[in-house]
């Protein structure tokens, strides 16, 4: 399907959501690059139809392991903003490195879906439906 037909008004009506990390301080430190191509995906949420003001970047999980979400206090906001429908599309270069953790993950794609938020990687666009 094409992106632009996923990508409702009702959509864009909702913030869009960057969720940036990097597992290690070490990546943070000698991947710069990986953090750039994070960052650009502002791009393509203003290409979809987002206003700049409309891009939340959660970025303060950097140099933390996605193997829970525990202790990711960007996560937790991230689920938690979703949850209360404040998010059209989380974005993120790889979503399923979201989070390392199946759990995570999964709770993650559900609550998208009960409230029909987008999820968008450097690959495309995709709808969860429960």
């Amino acid at each position: 399907m094409n992106v632009h037909l996923k990508v409702q008004s009702h959509h864009r009506e909702r913030s869009a959501y960057l969720y940036i990390r990097q597992s290690s301080m070490r990546q943070v430190i000698d991947n710069t690059e990986s953090a750039m191509r994070q960052y650009a995906l502002r791009g393509r949420a203003i290409a979809l139809g987002w206003r700049e003001e409309q891009i939340i970047v959660i970025d303060n999980d950097q140099g933390e392991s996605g193997a829970s979400a525990v202790w990711r206090e960007g996560f937790q906001r991230l689920v938690s903003d979703v949850g209360m429908g404040h998010a059209g599309i989380v974005m993120g270069l790889e979503v399923s490195r979201l989070a390392r953790n199946n759990a995570d993950w999964q709770r993650l794609l559900e609550i998208c879906a009960l409230a029909d938020t987008l999820i968008l990687d450097e690959d495309g666009v995709y709808e969860h439906t429960s």
